[in-house]
């Protein structure tokens, strides 16, 4: 049996018609989609669009339905680039600590 859309993680019943509104009804469809096509419909950042994306990937492979080649490396291509993302968001990390670390000025 066919996954549907509700079943994609971050998916629910409000964003699948969303989705559907734009010609996306099913899983395999969404799998077809790229990040540019989801970001266009509203409530979707590319974050949320490469995660869904993904997710329908993984539930399609799950459920033993096969993707194409070039759409498997499709899928890749989006894990990768999302892991590159979240490699460069460290917080402060090459921050000059030396400031305000200097000597005191005053009295001697």
């Amino acid at each position: 049996m066919k996954p549907a859309i509700i079943d994609i993680r971050g998916i629910g019943p409000a964003a699948a018609r969303v989705l559907a509104e734009h010609h996306i009804d099913s899983v395999d469809a969404l799998v077809r989609s790229s990040i540019a096509q989801i970001t266009a419909i509203p409530g979707f950042s590319e974050v949320r669009a490469a995660n869904v994306i993904a997710e329908a990937a993984d539930l399609l492979a799950a459920s033993g339905i096969t993707q194409s080649a070039d759409e498997s490396d499709k899928q890749h291509d989006k894990k990768d680039k999302k892991k590159k993302k979240k490699k460069g968001k460290g917080k402060g990390k090459d921050k000059d600590k030396s400031k305000g670390k200097g000597k005191k000025k005053g009295k001697k």
